[in-house]
Order: structure tokens, then sequence, then C-alpha cells
């Protein structure tokens, strides 16, 4: 019967990521079946999950999925030894407004599925007071248990001796503490970490990782402190209809963000998924019914996209007897024209007039909940459709008609509406589910 624990922390930044990859490989080092999981939208997780597992990761989301869901997707962990849920945010940030089962808060998810959560605790610039923010954690709401703590970015010995007293005196375990190590840094950038898939060191930083977290941190503590879980069969499964049986799906380092359970539900309905890859300038295959775009990062690749006229053509005649959909960067690349962070402009497809720009960068962030006006692939016009948003582009002109009403997760009505002209549809924000 596999174990359950949640990772999570404080605040963002804390080193969430860095400790679930490093317990990850060390386990696994030890001949342990691991799962993890990511709590939360960040689709870019995951795939450090996948390279220290072995195993493929998913999202879990309270405020885009109902329970039924979430036991579907987890229940891939029955066969492990030990399942990590890696949290996002602090241990009880989510939206102020409840979604389909909860905020989006890594507490909805360690209540929900009764596993205990390890804090990761930074007490830079402080000593017992860590002990007070770890108390306040584990009281502020029932149901949710700490398993215990481990110390991050400890500045010296008698740093750690005094933060683990207050600790001990406030009846906390502390795992372990580690003290400052840049070498095991894993780079970021403007959405977030780097892609897994663009690091080629990518596993020796995780052997790093796990070799220094064996050194520091009771393994065996941490293991022992995890709740045993059976995995309750889910009713259903996910309540997704593929965009159509056969899917040219543009994969490469442009086009890389799309939820793996959505990848995983398509083929579970029967649905085929043929790569091409846009900056190899090749197209969609022939064979298919539908081509998805989906996220990443075309704005760092917009000239080459340009330049590949190979590809921009080949997109432009699949659209006129086939339907095309893009998100977020792929929803960019269907448009007119992207402009650089040099305020250098870009001709992408035209499939749509939307006009993005990275010159004056400003962050758009948050859940969506999109009533479509229009079908897209899958999807009926009126369908209710939960996703998120994150990306710094700004739009200059979005002509088309719109795709939907979307809302955040206040109620509010935001301008990013996606777009359809005909075949082709795009949204900013990345799919998760459809309302049942």
């Amino acid at each position: 019967m596999p174990a359950g624990l949640v990772i999570s922390a404080p605040a963002s930044g804390v080193g969430k990521t860095t400790l679930t990859l490093a317990l990850a490989r060390a386990w696994r080092n030890r001949g342990l079946k691991v799962q993890c999981f990511k709590s939360g939208p960040d689709y870019i997780d995951p795939a450090f999950h996948a390279a220290a597992t072995g195993r493929a990761s998913v999202n879990v989301d309270s405020w885009a999925m109902d329970r039924g869901t979430i036991a579907h997707l987890v229940s891939r962990g029955s066969d492990a030894d030990i399942v990590l849920a890696e949290g996002s945010m602090g241990l009880f940030d989510g939206v102020a407004a409840r979604g389909v089962s909860g905020t989006g808060a890594s507490a909805d998810i360690a209540e929900m599925l009764g596993w205990p959560v390890v804090l990761v605790i930074d007490p830079s610039g402080q000593a017992q007071t860590a002990a007070a923010i770890a108390a306040g954690l584990r009281d502020y709401r029932p149901g949710v248990r700490l398993a215990g703590v481990v110390l991050n970015r400890i500045a010296s010995p008698r740093h750690e001796d005094l933060v683990r007293r207050a600790l001990n005196d406030a009846g906390i375990a502390v795992f372990g503490a580690l003290p400052r190590h840049a070498e095991i840094s894993l780079p970021k950038r403007h959405l977030g970490l780097v892609q897994a898939e663009e690091q080629a060191e990518i596993g020796q930083l995780i052997d790093e990782a796990a070799r220094f977290v064996a050194e520091h941190v009771d393994l065996d503590a941490v293991l022992q402190s995890a709740a045993s879980w059976s995995p309750q069969p889910a009713a259903n499964g996910l309540n997704v209809t593929p965009p159509g049986q056969r899917i040219a799906l543009a994969r490469d380092a442009a086009f890389s963000f799309v939820y793996p359970h959505m990848l995983e539900a398509w083929r579970a309905a029967g649905a085929e998924i043929a790569t091409f890859s846009p900056l190899a300038d090749e197209v969609p295959d022939a064979s298919a019914d539908v081509c998805w775009l989906p996220g990443g990062y075309p704005e760092l690749h917009a000239g080459k996209i340009a330049a590949n006229a190979r590809f921009r053509s080949g997109l432009r005649a699949f659209a006129e007897t086939r339907p095309v959909h893009g998100e977020c960067g792929g929803y960019m690349v269907l448009g007119a024209g992207l402009t650089d962070a040099d305020g250098v402009r870009h001709e992408m497809t035209g499939l749509l007039g939307l006009e993005t720009s990275f010159a004056k960068r400003r962050m758009h962030l948050g859940y969506r909940l999109a009533a479509l006006a229009v079908p897209m692939p899958g999807h009926r016009a009126g369908a209710r459709l939960r996703g998120h948003e994150f990306h710094y582009s700004t739009i200059l002109a979005q002509p088309d008609t719109p795709l939907a009403i979307v809302h955040d997760a206040t109620g509010a009505v935001i301008a990013e509406t996606g777009s359809q002209r005909g075949r082709a549809t795009g949204t900013f924000f990345h799919l998760i589910a459809e309302d049942r």
C-alpha cells in the first residue's frame, strides 16, 4: 500500500521543487517506486518530476477539478511505494472564491487525500519566529496534518540550533536542515523554471540535489511520517472530449506547455497524437483532422517562426479544411504579428488578427472560467471550460469574433476573450477541464 505526503511551504520560492525532486530521486535510488503530482496549475514542474522518478506526473487542481477527477488522476500512484504531491505558493494560498472542489490551495489536496504535509521553511533573517510560522500553519485548518519541517538555507550551526530548539518547544519535528548550496538551484525564466527538456544537465542537477538532501535530511523519518493510503476507484474518469480523432500537436521548445493529463485523456478516449516541430519548419500531419498549438515561449523564437515559411504556409493550408486551435503562445502564433522584447515585430501565421507585444511586459496570471460563445475543437458552444492563464504579453489588437466570455476566479470579466476566425480558434488560457 503506498504512502502519501504533500510538500509545501509558507510561500513561493522557498525550495519546494528542489526538495521534492531530491526526495524523489533519493528514494528511487534506494529502489522505491516514487510517484509525483503537482498541486495547482503549474505545468512546468511535472516534467521535472518525471525526470526525477521515471514516471509521468500530472497536475491535480481543486479549483478546476472535482473530487472524482482528482481521485482518477492520483490512482496512478496505486503501485508506488511513496507518493509526493508538490504544492504551489503557500500551503493555504488559493483564490478567494471556491471552485469545483476547493480554492486551488495545496491544503485542499492534503485534506482531501489525507496526506500529511512536510513544510519547507526558509528561516533566513529569522530564528524562533520560524517556529511561530510553522505552528501557525499547523493549527490554521483542522483536517490538514503537519508531519514536520525541513529547514532550508540555514546560515550557520548556531542559527540551526536556535530554530531547532524553538520548533522542538512547539512540538514540531525537524527532519533536517539544509545549508545554503547554490549549486542545486534550478535555472529560472519569466514564467518560472526553465523547462526540464531544455536542460541537458537536469539528471546531474537532480542527482546532486538528492545527494545533498540525503546528507542533511533523515529520509527514513520523512518516509515514516507519510500516511498509508488506499486509492479509491473513481466513479468516472476525466470529462474530456478529444478535439479530433487524429491530432497534429506542435511540440518543441516554442510549443511545450500542455497539461499531461489532457494528452492522456485524449489518448484514453481513442485519439491519436502526431507531433510536429514548427521550429524545424515542419507542417501538421496531412492525415490529422485537427491541429493544436500549445503554449510555450514563442517570443524567444519569434524570428525563426517568422522565417519558417513552410510551417506558416502549411498551417494556413491545413486551416482551409480543418480546425486549428492555439493556447497562449500557440494563440499568439496564430495571430498576425508578435512584437518581441526588443520592439521588433515578427509576422506570424495570420490565421487570426491578434497582435501581441512583449515590448512592455505585463503579467497576466490566474484561473479562468470561459463560457464558449462559439464552438472550439472538442467543445460545443455554451460549454464552460476551466483553465489557467500565465503570460507577459500585451494585446495590441484582438479584432476577430470573441471565442468566449471569460471570467477570472473572482467572477470579474476579463479582456482576453480568445478569438475565432473561420476554422481557427485560440485562447490565452490553458485548458484544464470542462465543467460536468
